[in-house]
């Protein structure tokens, strides 16, 4: 049986981590019993972390990472980086927040071997027109800088093959803030093979996005002069 690490990270979700974590668990329930649902809880200030604690006391394929970097970007990357340590077969991407469902995860599941990496695509957005047009602003910004076309690159709801990832989570430094979107750039960019397939996204039920649009813009300039990075070590890796 393959094995299967969910991965999720977590800051302040008092409000939703019960009930994300207790419907994501449900998943493993036919997978390899080494499967795991590993949660990112560093930084969080409410009740999140003891929530974690008390679950996992009956829940034995619940692991906590804790000592991680509080943004949600380095805590994705760990997540990545102790999934391949453990040697999952499958990497399973998606966040503690609640927008994302467990029962689309099945579909994703039957086609894991026929790709090595499947990406949500979020055609209809639960979170609001001011981050939907963030998302095709990035969409655009790696059309002009990697040449590559995707429909959604920063879905939090990404099944791929853990040796494809291990092939280019190095490549980002450790406090790096957008290894998703990196991921589905070299996805891309690297011919690896790849689909994308419709998702729904809910909006919140409760809780506060710590990723509000100031610190996404603040991001974004940021990530204009890593991209131009990236790219540079890219070509040269393609000459």
């Amino acid at each position: 049986m393959d094995s299967l690490y969910i991965v999720m990270p977590a800051y302040n979700e008092e409000a939703n981590i019960l009930s994300v974590i207790d419907s994501w668990y449900g998943v493993l329930a036919d997978k390899s019993p080494d499967s795991r649902l590993v949660v990112a809880d560093s930084g969080s200030v409410d009740a999140t972390h003891n929530i974690l604690l008390k679950y996992k006391q009956n829940h034995p394929q619940l692991e906590i990472l804790e000592k991680t970097e509080k943004q949600h970007g380095p805590k994705v990357i760990a997540l990545y980086d102790y999934a391949i340590k453990q040697g999952a077969d499958y990497i399973f991407q998606t966040d503690s927040d609640g927008q994302t469902s467990p029962k689309e995860f099945p579909a994703f599941w039957d086609m894991r071997r026929d790709y090595d990496g499947i990406f949500g695509n979020r055609t209809v957005r639960g979170d609001g027109k001011a981050r939907a047009f963030v998302e095709k602003v990035v969409c655009f910004l790696l059309k002009v800088y990697f040449k590559v076309k995707v429909p959604d690159a920063n879905a939090p709801f990404r099944l791929m093959k853990t040796k494809t990832v291990a092939k280019y989570l190095y490549r980002l430094d450790k406090d790096y803030n957008l290894p998703n979107i990196m991921m589905t750039t070299y996805f891309k960019y690297y011919d690896e093979n790849m689909t994308f397939k419709e998702i729904s996204f809910k909006p919140r039920k409760a809780g506060k996005n710590s990723v509000n649009i100031p610190r996404i813009i603040k991001i974004g300039f940021k990530a204009l002069g890593d991209f131009r990075r990236l790219k540079k070590d890219m070509k040269k890796e393609k000459k």
